[in-house]
């Protein structure tokens, strides 16, 4: 079962933020400089995590992991100012 995740970070160094911010890009929809959101199986958040682990320095970044719940059943309630928020559907790919 997919959920919906808000993933922050903060990251010390520009070449870990760069790193970071790829490994994220493969995985979700960039929300702001470093926030994204993501619908990931149990599987797909653990292997982000050991990715991100393999290039965080753990004494001096930051990644935050919020579950959101269920990404079918849930409805963020959310409050945006500018840019509209919106959470990502779930869409079949066709590769």
């Amino acid at each position: 079962m997919e959920h919906l995740y808000v993933i922050s970070y903060d990251i010390a160094d520009d070449k870990r933020w760069r790193r970071v911010f790829r490994i994220m890009k493969g995985t979700g929809e960039w929300l702001q400089y470093s926030v994204f959101q993501c619908r990931l199986e149990r599987q797909g958040l653990m292997n982000l995590q050991a990715e991100l682990n393999e290039v965080i320095h753990h004494h001096e970044d930051h990644v935050l992991i919020l579950d959101i719940g269920p990404a079918d059943n849930v409805s963020p309630h959310v409050t945006s100012l500018g840019k509209k928020f919106e959470a990502i559907k779930h869409e079949a790919l066709i590769f």
